[in-house]
């Protein structure tokens, strides 16, 4: 067998099962297959492996998933891929072939069902890898920081990274040569997520992605042209196989493989008393008329229910473009989309939801902030923004003056929604790192070396 060309990435991990990305190669005359074994940290047995035929569709990766595993558990798993020459072959004969794995071993840990125990999660978004013919140059600049953030995994644990939007930038050549055609973006893919420290990172640490606009086309969909269609079904074929294919969205099949229908990107994960939701903020926006909207009425009314609904003791909200605060020049955030933001924030208040936190990124500055309401003295909603993981030139870092803070968000009848901005606006790389202890959830903001730059602190009630 062959190390995989791209991964493995290890994404939606439970008690019980892991799904994780394997990328191969092709092989004009052979049929192209991938697996991974996997076993119990100290044990010697590795189990009989799981195994996947590849195909150009999915720019011949697959996430295979492991099943019937302990909770709070340490594995070590091996992974790669081979090609055969008999035509016959499929996913349970292969078992049968005498292979050689690739010697190296990672290990990733199973979700604890542990409640009020510490958890900790980095999130981060804005991953500029400049690319000049498909090459990445200077592709160091686009990897350090995720050697920090593989530090801060190794030292204090992570329960997952979460990738809020902007993972690559299938636009960087836009002005020059822009890139529409299925080869030259998975390409861009493969670039991003093979350099050697995002690589190791995510091969060890549960991850999981959500699309932002530079996944298709800056500001999409406001930019979007009549020739844009061939664009955006090729972009959103390499996001399937890159970053959605390895996370909750897609649902499992009775034979415990990953069901490559989907019906919609926004999905939900929790670790015990933790729960997330993640909106699709890009692909089902309506820009004008009497029902404009960021997100479609399922995704809203999903949204609204899982509020009401979920009894987890923190609930983040990850929106890749921010919820608030609002930016004095902007068309494409939650500011053009009142009506419903304002529903949003509504349902959280009218049912006394607590600890909801806004997790964002998109603007290439990082902040926390809250908001309350003159009416309701025991609302509170929490914001925590983190970008860029990595910047371009070509683009500026936010600043406190690029934003509307220390004022009113947003009016409802006779009631006033009032955002306080409660850091500093970090105007450089970074990311957040969101420790919930107790009755606390504390942010640090690392720079690319790793060092906490800015702190913020939550009260959880």
């Amino acid at each position: 067998m062959i190390s995989p060309t791209v991964g493995p990435i290890v994404g939606f991990t439970t008690a019980q099962h892991a799904r994780i990305f394997v990328r191969g190669d092709s092989d004009k005359n052979n049929a192209v297959f991938a697996g991974i074994r996997h076993r119990k940290a100290g044990d010697s047995q590795w189990s009989a492996g799981v195994f996947t035929r590849l195909s150009p569709e999915f720019d011949m990766s697959d996430t295979l998933v492991l099943h019937n595993l302990r909770s709070d558990t340490l594995y070590e798993y091996q992974a790669g891929w081979f090609a055969t020459s008999s035509p016959g072959h499929t996913p349970e004969t292969v078992k049968q072939i005498a292979l050689q794995w690739p010697a190296t071993v990672y290990t990733f840990k199973t979700d604890s069902t542990a409640r009020n125990r510490t958890r900790r999660y980095v999130t981060g978004s804005c991953r500029y890898l400049r690319l000049t013919a498909g090459i990445p140059s200077a592709a160091h600049l686009g990897d350090e920081i995720f050697a920090s953030i593989h530090a801060l995994a190794r030292q204090q644990g992570l329960d997952a990274v979460v990738m809020t939007g902007d993972q690559v930038y299938v636009d960087d050549l836009n002005i020059i040569a822009p890139d529409s055609d299925y080869p030259a973006i998975t390409r861009k893919y493969r670039a991003a997520f093979s350099q050697p420290n995002i690589r190791s990172l995510m091969a060890r640490t549960p991850t999981y992605m959500i699309l932002d606009d530079h996944e298709i086309e800056d500001n999409w969909p406001a930019n979007r042209s009549n020739g844009d269609t061939a664009l955006y079904n090729n972009a959103m074929r390499a996001y399937e196989a890159y970053q959605c294919s390895h996370g909750p969205a897609h649902a499992l099949q009775p034979d415990g493989r990953i069901n490559r229908n989907l019906s919609r990107y926004w999905y939900m994960f929790a670790n015990a008393d933790i729960d997330w939701f993640v909106i699709d903020c890009r692909t089902e926006r309506i820009l004008a008329g009497r029902d404009k909207r960021m997100i479609g009425v399922a995704q809203e009314q999903a949204l609204l229910k899982w509020l009401v609904n979920s009894t987890a003791r923190v609930k983040f909200i990850v929106s890749s473009v921010m919820f608030m605060p609002d930016q004095r020049r902007d068309s494409d955030g939650w500011k053009a989309f009142t009506t419903q933001r304002n529903r949003i924030l509504e349902t959280i208040r009218s049912n006394a939801v607590k600890n909801v936190v806004f997790v964002s990124g998109d603007i290439h500055g990082s902040l926390c902030c809250q908001l309350t309401h003159d009416k309701s003295p025991d609302f509170i909603v929490h914001s925590v923004v983190s970008s860029p993981l990595c910047n371009t030139r070509l683009l500026p870092y936010a600043n406190v003056g690029d934003l509307l803070v220390n004022t009113p968000l947003t009016t409802v009848g006779t009631g006033t929604y009032s955002l306080t901005l409660n850091s500093r606006v970090v105007s450089e790389d970074n990311f957040a790192c969101l420790t919930i202890t107790g009755q606390q959830l504390k942010v640090d903001f690392h720079n690319k070396k790793g060092r906490i730059i800015e702190t913020a602190t939550i009260a959880l009630k």
